[in-house]
């Protein structure tokens, strides 16, 4: 483990470091509540965007996760979206999913260095945020199309109607599905998160798609999964050497303000306004990692390409980070300030009409 840790460099934090992380760690948090994703997939692109190595940046990301996944689930709890039960029955699966994607990393790690986990990290993040958030966002156009009424997907009515014990009642999710089908998402929850930080990809669009729950019940229960994942991966994590606290403090303190924005915002939007926000920031997200692969390629020595273009590209990069930060933020702010609109006005016509 030493052997491995010792080729890590830390990145030099400068006030303008600083405040970028903070800001990409609200509208991390931001993305957290609203969505219930970890929202790694801003925090660990927007790290790796300063310089920080895959590893550290995955790391880090997990150990600022849990706490504020913490906060995020109890907010929602509140509000009656958490169903407890599923999240402690994907979290088991979990907690496994979490132990071999850090026995991959390791394994990349001491074949090919840190230049290695950065495309590996790079390429996961693309693969899966084009499939996974071109589906969510199709979906959720469809969903805008019929006025918002969202349906249960073909693939899970069919789950729940196979009767294979041990069969189990999630009852704030309103379901009753096989124990058996709840294990492989929980499982590819964990593996992506502590491969790349980021289950809730694989952890919300599972929970909708493969068991059946609501986009609204899926989000929220995630931060569950993200509480309990997360407390176990920085302990592996840490004990590699892999977590810069100063970047888990700086985002994390950003976090925790935006989680708790965001958390309230689920309560004045429709279900598939979730899906749309996470399917926007996942593409352009992805936009962002492609850009950056060119370098990583070079550094690995499997292609030649020229300092001035690796500078423009990763320039690219940077700025696309940039763009999805405000695109989510924006559609996540605007929605709230719509439907608080929409809200006051409502009231104030029921109050005309009672008077």
């Amino acid at each position: 483990m030493q052997d491995i840790a010792s080729g890590i460099q830390f990145i030099d934090l400068t006030i303008w470091t600083v405040l970028f992380l903070f800001v990409v760690g609200f509208i991390g948090g931001l993305v957290s509540g609203f969505i219930g994703s970890g929202g790694a997939f801003v925090l660990t692109p927007g790290m790796m965007s300063l310089g920080v190595p895959g590893t550290v940046a995955v790391a880090s990301n997990m150990c600022h996760k849990f706490p504020k996944a913490m906060v995020g689930a109890y907010k929602r709890w509140k509000y009656g979206q958490v169903d407890i039960k599923l999240g402690l029955v994907m979290a088991a699966s979990a907690g496994a999913g979490v132990w071999v994607g850090i026995k991959i990393q390791e394994w990349i790690l001491a074949a090919w260095g840190q230049a290695g986990s950065n495309l590996y990290v790079s390429v996961s993040f693309v693969v899966i945020l084009v499939v996974v958030g071109g589906y969510v966002f199709y979906d959720a156009w469809k969903t805008s199309k019929r006025g918002g009424e969202e349906k249960v997907a073909p693939l899970a009515i069919w789950l729940q109607s196979i009767n294979l014990p041990p069969m189990m009642h999630f009852k704030t999710a309103n379901l009753r599905i096989s124990m058996w089908f709840t294990i492989p998402i929980g499982f590819a929850t964990g593996l992506l998160a502590a491969t790349i930080a980021v289950g809730g990809f694989i952890g919300v669009p599972g929970m909708i798609y493969v068991i059946g729950a609501s986009s609204l019940i899926s989000s929220a229960t995630e931060l569950v999964i993200a509480f309990i994942m997360g407390f176990g991966g920085t302990v592996k994590w840490a004990m590699m050497g892999m977590v810069d606290i100063r970047l888990t403090l700086i985002i994390l303190a950003g976090s925790l303000l935006g989680v708790q924005l965001g958390a309230i915002g689920t309560t004045y939007v429709k279900d598939h306004m979730i899906k749309i926000v996470m399917g926007s920031i996942m593409l352009i997200v992805a936009v962002s990692r492609g850009l950056a692969i060119p370098q990583y390629l070079k550094d690995l020595g499997l292609v030649s390409v020229q300092e001035s273009w690796l500078k423009i590209l990763m320039s690219a990069s940077f700025i696309s980070m940039c763009i999805a930060l405000a695109v989510g933020s924006l559609i996540i702010l605007g929605a709230m300030i719509r439907a608080k609109r929409a809200e006051t006005a409502a009231k104030k016509a029921g109050y005309a009409v009672a008077t």
